[in-house]
């Protein structure tokens, strides 16, 4: 048994980048566990576990997130190679299971609660978390050529509000709600569009493509959404593929978690 293998991993948040560091992790050997809220709203659906919260069970690149209800259930997962997902906005779990390492991936921009005392390693991905004082570790998550480095002391770099140039393209490809309702999609994950197409109403209000391309992310029909929430984000090159495949950027995250980890467990 590798000495990974024997280290427990709690991660807060089953978002895109919680998702990442999950899956690299749990392919790394180490036993991995999943917090999230009642009612997740992940736009990249393809790639984020928390979608297990709705659905019982979500599949990534291989790796199969489960709910749970019970904390000692966690343990029968790991014996079948999967990763356990609880809804438990305060990680209250960490108090069962006393990982060797809790990892912040909320990327609230803000700390939501997360102590330096949580855990014998505690790493904090993106905004709102210093290190050396919230958490042990900061992961530099903006896109730059710090992406995925491990801050000791401070915080992540401050986030230019531009969303990744693809194809030429940047704001144009992300699709926001103009008002605060009830989402109706009329587009599928993966689904191609057309600028000036419809592909939801918010509370009646149309909600329209700006670009041609692939719809790479896109909210859960039926939920409520405030005004200004991330809709949606078009892919100008892509295939359908895309939109189960974790991003390279993604991807960097979780290999600067799992650096960081091996730096205080080798």
């Amino acid at each position: 048994m590798s000495k990974l293998s024997k280290l427990v991993a709690l991660i807060k948040g089953g978002g895109e980048a919680a998702s990442a560091v999950a899956h690299r992790l749990a392919c790394s050997g180490l036993r991995v566990c999943l917090t999230e809220t009642p009612f997740p709203q992940a736009v990249h659906r393809g790639t984020t576990f928390c979608e297990a919260i709705y659905d019982g069970e979500k599949e990534v690149e291989g790796v199969v997130a489960k709910l749970i209800t019970l904390p000692e259930q966690a343990f029968e997962l790991w014996a079948q190679n999967k990763i356990p997902i609880i809804v438990d906005p305060e990680s209250l779990i960490k108090d069962f299971l006393h990982p060797s390492v809790l990892i912040d991936a909320i990327m609230s921009k803000r700390n939501l609660g997360t102590k330096i005392s949580d855990a014998p390693l505690v790493i904090g991905i993106g905004l709102g978390l210093r290190a050396g004082r919230d958490v042990h570790i900061v992961i530099e998550t903006n896109y730059s050529e710090n992406l995925g480095k491990a801050i000791l002391q401070g915080e992540a770099e401050s986030d230019t509000g531009i969303p990744m140039d693809i194809g030429g393209f940047t704001f144009e490809r992300v699709v926001h709600a103009p008002m605060d309702g009830r989402l109706l999609t009329l587009k599928r994950l993966g689904d191609s569009t057309c600028a000036g197409e419809i592909i939801a109403f918010v509370a009646g209000h149309s909600v329209k493509a700006e670009i041609d391309g692939i719809l790479r992310g896109l909210l859960r029909d039926g939920i409520e959404v405030k005004k200004g929430t991330k809709l949606g984000e078009i892919d100008p090159q892509g295939t359908k593929e895309v939109c189960y495949t974790i991003r390279p950027k993604m991807r960097a995250i979780a290999d600067g978690v799992l650096k960081a980890i091996l730096m205080n467990y080798r």
